[in-house]
């Protein structure tokens, strides 16, 4: 399987539906799929599932998996470990520029609702789980070319632990690894602090 994947304005649009980017997710962390089984996965019905396989294999995010055969089923695998997208690459596009608006939305969507249901669980997990998980952050002040090469930096280093190879040790787990690097812009949400106390 290939790296990463840089988008075009036109793979972009095509990602940017609820199902193709949970279709994609589930062919990258669970491997090779049959349409019936992510249909019956996601919750959704075969002929559905197989019209947006084809879809992402019509701009390369998806192929056909080679499985040994069962009958007449078709496999599917995701066809690069990632994808990238860059605003530069469609700002000519409208809809491109909605589409990856969505897209990093959805995404960020994402992140946080694998957050909330760690901290949901948590005091149930291992201790020794419960100190290696979390975040933290930082605030800095970089220009747009620093900001670039710092992702970059951090990205190198989650790199070489992949390259490492899963780890071997009793109690391995599958470890979401999110970088979030934005400037501070006047209308920021509320912070935290003004949640309610835990009861």
């Amino acid at each position: 399987m290939d790296d990463t994947l840089r988008l075009d304005a036109h793979a972009v649009t095509v990602l940017a539906h609820p199902l193709r980017t949970r279709l994609l997710t589930a062919l990258r962390l669970d491997g090779p799929a049959t349409a019936t089984a992510l249909a019956g996965r996601l919750g959704t019905n075969t002929g559905a599932t197989s019209y947006h396989l084809r879809r992402l294999a019509e701009v390369g995010l998806v192929v056909e998996a080679d499985h040994a055969g069962r009958g007449r089923e078709r496999w599917w695998q995701a066809a690069t470990r990632a994808h990238s997208f860059y605003p530069s690459d469609v700002e000519d596009s409208p809809d491109a520029r909605a589409a990856l608006t969505w897209l990093q939305q959805s995404y960020q969507h994402d992140v946080e609702r694998r957050a909330a249901a760690w901290y949901a669980h948590s005091l149930d997990e291992p201790i020794e789980w419960q100190d290696a998980a979390g975040s933290s952050d930082e605030v800095l002040t970089l220009d747009a070319a620093t900001t670039t090469a710092l992702k970059a930096d951090l990205s190198a280093v989650v790199a070489r632990y992949r390259e490492a190879g899963p780890s071997t040790g009793a109690g391995a787990r599958r470890v979401f690894v999110v970088l979030n690097a934005f400037p501070e812009v006047a209308d920021e949400p509320e912070r935290a602090a003004d949640l309610p106390e835990p009861s």
